[in-house]
């Protein structure tokens, strides 16, 4: 199971958290923060991956992916697979899965969306990067590995919310009514 999914920038600030289970906000700021200090002290030469028992508890790990700014992180227990992981961050084909299509990345689907995906985009439309990631994952399990289904699913989304904006509550013939007449 997928426990967090994380993306901060070189500075520790988080711009996405989601924790797949409940955990005081307090918890998870101290989480963040204990990620963070570790990834920053990493060299950039070494395995994305990290037994992070210590932060998470027994069988817990981590894979990261640094792109420009960002790190992306995501925790999970030892029912996952560490290779499967990393594809769902950067977008590989795993030749370990040769069943299954390839893990899409949550990178690759949000450079999609957003033309080349930068922290700003993350900052600014934060209610479509969470639509974009519970598409993917959903109460710590992997639900969509498929770059072009998770579009067709946000681009359905904002339509729908698109279509709900525009609709007036009030029909124009009470509109212009002034009461009290």
């Amino acid at each position: 199971m997928i426990k967090a999914v994380m993306m901060m920038n070189t500075q520790g600030k988080p711009r996405l958290a989601k924790f797949y289970d409940f955990l005081p906000v307090e918890k998870q700021q101290e989480l963040i923060r204990g990620v963070f200090s570790v990834l920053s002290s990493r060299p950039e030469n070494v395995s994305n991956f990290l037994e992070i028992d210590s932060l998470f508890g027994p069988d817990s790990r981590l894979v990261y992916k640094h792109y420009a700014t960002l790190y992306f992180v995501l925790v999970f227990d030892g029912s996952e697979n560490e290779l499967a992981m990393l594809d769902l961050i950067q977008g590989k084909y795993d030749d370990d899965f040769s069943l299954m299509l390839a893990f899409v990345v949550l990178v690759e689907t949000l450079d999609k969306c957003f033309s080349n995906v930068c922290e700003l985009d993350i900052v600014f439309n934060y209610s479509k990067m969470h639509t974009v990631l519970d598409e993917i994952v959903f109460g710590g399990q992997v639900l969509e590995t498929r770059s072009d289904e998770v579009m067709k699913a946000v681009e359905e989304i904002s339509k729908l919310e698109a279509a709900s904006n525009s609709i007036s509550l009030v029909p124009k013939s009470v509109s212009g009514w002034r009461g009290g007449r």
